[in-house]
């Protein structure tokens, strides 16, 4: 199998899955279970690369291994957090314009949110798939331990800022407060940034193969973690809703862990 066969598969694989989910929202009228598919459908592109183009190499393992078991601890954590809370609020009010201005969201939505999210998810996903299909003949180096400790790292700051997230919103004492313990003490978005390493881990992991190239895939994920879906489009409404939101953007590094700034004199 050539490579272009390979990426081609996977890419139709991906736009069927977000074909289905965008069927099954259309009855549910919540576009948001994309949120949900999106860690799983990086396991599902790994996992089939694997067996379309697997044989035993440890660097064909090591990727899938590592894209499944990130991938699967997201989504079940946005399942458990999302499933029975209705439409996520930024999908919501995205639809309530459109659908104000006389425009048919439901079929706007196929497009601009399940065939966005599945060319993103193809794309971010590059250094899986070609890494595997360029793995035969090459051994785990250097580069591929500094990968394995990245992602150890990234994976790390999303778990452990997730969960302790999750336990923060779940103690009514904490409603209305800004969150600014833990891990969330040195960053104001661990999730993002531990999503950002291990994409940087895996793509060394592959770039050891040859697969340098695809530098572009954790390039566009950590542009997207920053400046559209993850920092920027979050904190628009965090400053406008959660009262000394802005005292903890002064004192709090965004995006890489750094230890906070000092209270203010007086």
């Amino acid at each position: 199998m050539s490579l272009g066969n390979l990426l081609l598969i996977n890419l139709a694989v991906v736009m069927a899955c977000m074909a289905l989910l965008w069927i099954v929202s259309i009855p549910l009228r919540n576009v948001s279970i994309v949120d949900i598919f999106w860690g799983p459908g990086f396991a599902v592109v790994a996992l089939l690369t694997l067996a379309l183009v697997g044989d035993g190499e440890p660097r064909q393992w090591l990727l899938a291994g590592l894209t499944a078991a990130w991938g699967l601890r997201l989504g079940l954590f946005l399942a458990v957090r999302n499933i029975g809370h209705g439409e996520d609020p930024r999908y919501a009010s995205i639809r309530e314009r459109v659908e104000g201005r006389g425009i048919n969201f439901t079929i706007g939505s196929l497009l601009i949110v399940f065939v966005l999210q599945g060319v993103l998810m193809w794309s971010v996903s590059l250094p899986v798939q070609v890494g595997q299909y360029l793995a035969p003949g090459t051994a785990l180096g250097m580069l591929a331990v500094v990968g394995v400790a990245l992602w150890l790292i990234g994976f790390g700051f999303e778990a452990i800022g997730d969960w302790q997230l999750r336990r923060f919103k779940a103690d009514p004492a904490n409603r209305g407060q800004v969150m600014d313990r833990g891990l969330w003490r040195y960053t104001r978005h661990p999730n993002y940034f531990g999503n950002a390493c291990l994409w940087w881990g895996l793509w060394l992991i592959a770039a050891e193969a040859g697969a340098w190239w695809t530098v572009i895939a954790p390039a566009l994920m950590t542009f997207l973690l920053l400046r559209v879906s993850g920092v920027t489009l979050l904190e628009k409404s965090l400053s406008t809703s959660k009262p000394g939101y802005a005292d903890y953007v002064r004192r709090t590094s965004a995006f890489i862990p750094m230890p906070p700034k000092p209270p203010r004199a007086g």
